[in-house]
């Protein structure tokens, strides 16, 4: 099956030798994604949660980008550098996302890209058209 590339300027441009997502089929796998804002390529300022919202923020723009939205991921890996943001980063997770929720996964790791808190990866599959 052919991999076809998926990019968009709403969301940080790749920052090494990857695709912000790759399309295969219905299958979309979305790299991940830190806080930064696509216009400046900056860290945004702010805490866990400003970090969060930004994250999901550029997670939709690739989303919508492959034809899809937030309602068509399957499943969302989070990483963050403190555990003990937990409950901030999930609280924004459960304003960008509605029921039923995606499968996920929570790991806490010892250091992120460009010194971020957080980061979200993705896999959405897109619905056939009718």
């Amino acid at each position: 099956m052919p991999r076809t590339p998926v990019s968009t300027d709403h969301a940080p441009a790749a920052i090494g030798p990857y695709s912000q997502a790759t399309r295969a089929g219905d299958t979309v796998f979305v790299s991940g994604q830190i806080p930064l804002d696509p216009a400046t390529g900056n860290l945004v300022d702010g805490g866990i949660e400003a970090q969060a919202r930004q994250a999901f923020g550029n997670l939709r723009a690739v989303c919508e980008a492959a034809g899809g939205s937030l309602d068509d991921v399957v499943r969302v890996g989070l990483y963050l550098t403190d555990l003990g943001d937990f409950a901030a980063v999930n609280a924004v997770m459960a304003e960008v996302f509605t029921a039923p929720y995606p499968a996920r996964s929570t790991i806490e790791v010892s250091a992120l890209p460009k010194g971020a808190a957080f980061e979200v990866d993705a896999i959405l599959v897109l619905r056939q058209a009718a």
